[in-house]
């Protein structure tokens, strides 16, 4: 952590949970905890971490108000476990409203820009909500089109011209394939930048990773990295700059440790843990969000002297020992990424009968000849020293695998 809370909004948070959160109530009484000294961030290493487990195990017992007051209920995606509840009130709107108006501009946002939203507002999604109130609250227009649908998606821009796309980076070059396809003139759109939601678009040295160039390398448009979650309802956002997503320093008092607990340096590489500012429903203290990013806590050449997350390395849970190598899923999907004539991937996670990791991926059954396989196998071996199973499968199965209807976001990794 490197800047103190400099005034009353750490103290007043720790004496509402104190108050209102039978969790914290009991964590308190617990670790014999006197509340009163937590005055600044540096105290609150005093206080245990609060985890996933713990969130989920007993979800409504971190619920400040009577439900009667909830405005809204979302859910955790669920990517790991069963997704967990979260519980908002009118407040708690409001302060997405304010994190997502100050993200649209830390990204060169302002009144004057349309936003195409490429992703669900409904499903229980807290996301979706988020960009439209945070669009609204800067004044600017929404074109709320959600996922898929290449069609409506072009149709959209071409009538309404947006100058900012919220998306999911994997479906840019879906897009951008549909345009050419179909004879349209996408340099010529009116579209300015990506807001890039859900997975990472750059290296950890914040060079585009296969990803990022892959569709910067068709569209000459900027790319705006963010990292998010349900939990702290709030993101980290990238400026003109690029050079990691800058902290809201009003709504979240970050930290990032290492195995044993301790804030790494400038640079390291850490699990995210967020205490929550503002939160009236739910608020969290000292939530390891399983996130792995390196931090940087000096300022940022567009003046922001707010710490920043880069790209997510992996998930603590995600973490793979596959053939004595451990790998984290981007650095599959970084490959997979390379591959011009891969449009469709989906990575499936198993035991085998030793209880041992094996990843196999399912690819469209056009691309399932000797040639391309032993490409594919070569690039492995050679960026991961380790290649995994390659099935084939119809792309319209594929398809249906990774586009679920009740899927919020699509569904490139899964565990069975």
């Amino acid at each position: 952590m490197k800047n103190e809370i400099p005034d009353t909004r750490l103290p007043s948070l720790i004496e509402y949970v104190a108050g209102h959160s039978p969790y914290y109530q009991r964590i308190f009484s617990e670790h014999t905890i006197d509340y009163k000294t937590i005055q600044s961030a540096s105290d609150l290493i005093q206080l245990p971490f609060t985890t996933k487990d713990d969130l989920a195990r007993e979800n409504d017992a971190f619920l400040c108000v009577p439900k009667s007051r909830i405005a809204d209920f979302v859910t955790t995606s669920g990517t790991m476990s069963d997704p967990v509840a979260f519980y908002l009130t009118d407040s708690d709107i409001e302060r997405l409203a304010t994190n997502e108006s100050e993200s649209f501009r830390c990204a060169g946002g302002g009144a004057d820009d349309i936003y195409q939203l490429m992703t669900t507002i409904d499903k229980r999604f807290m996301a979706g909500l988020a960009y439209w109130m945070g669009a609204r609250k800067i004044g600017a227009g929404m074109i709320r089109v959600g996922p898929g649908a290449p069609f409506l998606q072009w149709e959209s821009i071409q009538r309404f011209s947006p100058t900012v796309l919220i998306a999911i980076p994997s479906f840019i070059p879906r897009l951008l394939d549909y345009a050419e396809a179909n004879g349209i003139d996408f340099a010529a759109s009116s579209v300015k930048s990506v807001i890039c939601i859900g997975e990472p678009i750059r290296n950890a040295d914040f060079t585009y990773n296969e990803l990022g160039k892959r569709i910067t390398s068709q569209w000459d448009i900027k790319l705006y990295s963010t990292y998010a979650s349900t939990e702290m309802g709030a993101a980290f956002t990238e400026c003109e700059y690029g050079n990691g997503g800058h902290v809201n320093p009003d709504l979240l008092i970050l930290e990032v440790v290492d195995e044993d607990g301790n804030a790494v340096g400038e640079g390291g590489l850490g699990e995210v843990v967020v205490t929550t500012l503002g939160v009236e429903g739910m608020p969290l203290i000292r939530y390891k969000t399983g996130d792995l990013c390196h931090v940087y806590y000096e300022p940022c050449k567009c003046g922001r002297t707010s710490e920043r997350l880069g790209p997510v390395v992996g998930r603590k849970q995600q973490m793979i020992k596959f053939k004595g190598t451990t790998i984290f899923p981007p650095a599959i999907f970084d490959v997979l990424d390379m591959v011009k004539e891969i449009e469709l991937y989906q990575v499936v996670i198993s035991k085998n009968e030793y209880g041992n990791d094996e990843i196999t991926v399912l690819l469209p059954l056009n691309l399932s000849n000797p040639t391309f396989r032993e490409m594919l196998h070569s690039l492995f071996k050679s960026k991961l020293r380790v290649s995994p199973q390659l099935e084939f499968i119809t792309a319209q199965e594929l398809n249906f695998r990774i586009y679920k209807q009740e899927k919020r976001k699509p569904e490139k990794l899964i565990y069975i």
